[in-house]
């Protein structure tokens, strides 16, 4: 395989799609009804991926993607941004023709991830902004596909709902503190001590609703949900000076994500 397929970093494209698929399998919807949804998203993941390495490249301090675009030019690396947000765009145009109300969604993501790209720097309000494009916007573009609609603009979502999308907001939230550390982006710009109460507060807040979610829906799906923060707690327990570079950490996340995206899957094959 070319080494150019690096650029796309499929391996990220859980993060969008997990939310999707689980709102597909609690809510026993037809996945082929929302394919074009779920394709669209893939390429539009992509389509992120390349932009932001585009916008880094000229970063001198960002080494993992200077490491990644070696010998390409920016040029080249836009055409796969508007190549994938092309492919991705003509995917969404088939649900656009029947409900132009998920265009009014998808807008909204794409500048809530645009806007992320270029003010990086911004710390915690961008990782607020990652959860809402990435978790639960999608999750809302599902329901309205598949006409669970109040008020004729809102996703009509249940009490368990609600609880399932903070869980996971919660946890991708201290995720992706601990992914901004290794790289050095805007959390890795506060004292140690601050990066760490940071982090500690998000993951006790991530512990406590996933511990209520349980308590209160006696499901066990939320289980796998606390041994994230409860790992993250353990990174910290105290003030961290080395983690900037380490990719072995962010890799294990990364690995970590795509199985759920597999046993999700296997939910929704096995339902």
């Amino acid at each position: 395989m070319s080494k150019g397929f690096r650029l796309l970093r499929v391996e990220y494209i859980f993060s969008v799609l997990v939310p999707c698929l689980l709102c597909i399998y609690f809510n026993n919807y037809d996945p082929i009804a929302h394919i074009w949804i779920l394709a669209g998203f893939c390429f539009y993941a992509i389509t992120g991926n390349t932009l932001n390495d585009a916008i880094d490249m000229d970063d001198p301090t960002e080494k993992e993607t200077l490491e990644r675009v070696e010998g390409y030019q920016k040029k080249e690396i836009l055409v796969l941004s508007i190549s994938s947000f092309v492919l991705g765009t003509m995917c969404f145009w088939n649900v656009f023709v029947e409900n132009l109300l998920l265009l009014v969604y998808l807008i909204l993501i794409v500048a809530l991830v645009v806007f992320y790209c270029k003010f990086k720097s911004l710390v915690i309000i961008n990782q607020i902004i990652l959860g809402v494009s990435h978790i639960f916007l999608p999750w809302f573009m599902i329901k309205i596909n598949a006409g669970d609609i109040a008020l004729n603009i809102f996703p009509n979502l249940s009490a368990f709902e609600w609880l399932l999308l903070s869980s996971i907001a919660s946890v991708a939230f201290t995720g992706q503190m601990l992914h901004e550390l290794i790289d050095g982006d805007s959390l890795s710009k506060l004292t140690l001590r601050k990066a760490q109460y940071v982090i500690w507060i998000a993951c006790i807040i991530s512990l406590i609703i996933a511990v209520s979610s349980i308590i209160l829906t006696q499901d066990l799906l939320f289980l796998p949900i606390i041994i994230f923060p409860v790992g993250i707690l353990y990174i910290f327990r105290k003030p961290r000076n080395n983690l900037l570079g380490r990719t072995s950490l962010k890799d294990t996340g990364i690995i970590l994500g795509n199985l759920i995206f597999a046993y999700v899957i296997i939910l929704i094959l096995a339902s």
